[in-house]
């Protein structure tokens, strides 16, 4: 994320940073939707000059992440609020610790709090989800992935938050790789029709451009294998045949397991040898964490 953040470790800087230009875009609409005419309650309770103090507490432990998008929700707000990251993305918290601080002018602090709260809770949240699933596959060589199940204009800060957690991505959109999915293979025929429409259309593409194939049973992957794709996607596989379609792609493509995938399967599905496991459940089910905005006047 920005250089706003005067606490970034080393750590922060591998996590392949959001512009601040894309986090003002998404946190400005996001202000818009919740205070497009000013905050109300604001400008009729405080002050014009009330200056305030604030921290961010966590209220269980957790994974960080989203602290540019709090910081933006502020200083859209009110660019004289001052702000000071007591940790890094990417770092752990536990129950109590303290995440940010902001001081300053009391309206504009108060008209950003909920969308930076909002924002910093879910990315927070789809961190540490993700930090689960990493460490229960941990020791296999399993790559934990997220999916395009993401919130319709968040997807490029809940993916930084599953890195943040130690995860990795998958293709960020429908432009950026070829992946061929069971309503495609549908129209493309079985057996050696199947795999001469794959090989046609991987002479189609850039020597650059990832190709992926979804298949739903073993019948289906010694014709994908002969096409010479990149990865085979086994979708909905029991653990047996997980392993059993590892041994047969037998390392000529590499290997994703997709679907059923929770923190109590993830190890059993790790354990099979396949190269990647894909969930969408680390962003379009995750519950936000915990924490709260404790203010007070100034002074006080």
């Amino acid at each position: 994320m920005s250089s706003t953040a005067t606490h970034a470790s080393a750590r922060t800087a591998t996590l392949l940073p959001v512009p601040a230009r894309t986090i003002n875009k998404i946190v400005l609409a996001a202000l818009e939707e919740d205070n497009p005419r000013g905050d109300l309650t604001g400008n009729v309770l405080i002050g014009a000059h009330a200056q305030a103090r604030a921290a961010v507490i966590a209220r269980e432990p957790g994974i960080c992440a989203g602290l540019e998008t709090f910081i933006a929700a502020m200083k859209l707000c009110d660019p004289a609020l001052e702000l000071v990251p007591a940790l890094a993305d990417g770092e752990h918290f536990n129950t109590g610790d303290t995440l940010i601080t902001v001081s300053g002018p009391a309206r504009g602090l108060l008209a950003g709090e909920r969308v930076g709260l909002n924002l910093l809770q879910r990315l927070s949240g789809i961190a540490t989800s993700t930090a689960a699933f990493v460490a229960a596959a941990q020791g296999t060589g399993a790559r934990i992935a997220d999916t395009r199940k993401t919130t319709p204009g968040l997807r490029v800060l809940e993916r930084y938050a599953v890195r943040c957690g130690g995860g990795h991505n998958h293709r960020d959109n429908l432009s950026e790789a070829v992946m061929a999915k069971d309503n495609h293979l549908a129209l493309l025929g079985i057996g050696s029709q199947l795999t001469a429409a794959l090989r046609t259309a991987r002479a189609n593409l850039g020597h650059t451009v990832h190709f992926e194939v979804e298949v739903d049973s073993l019948d289906q992957i010694d014709s994908v294998v002969a096409a010479g794709v990149d990865t085979i996607m086994l979708d909905n596989f029991s653990l047996a045949d997980l392993a059993t379609g590892v041994r047969r792609i037998a390392g000529a493509a590499l290997v994703e397991a997709s679907g059923n995938v929770t923190l109590d399967t993830v190890a059993d599905i790790a354990a099979t040898g396949v190269d990647v496991i894909s969930s969408g459940a680390l962003t379009h089910s995750v519950r936000a964490l915990d924490l709260g905005l404790d203010i007070a006047m100034d002074g006080q």
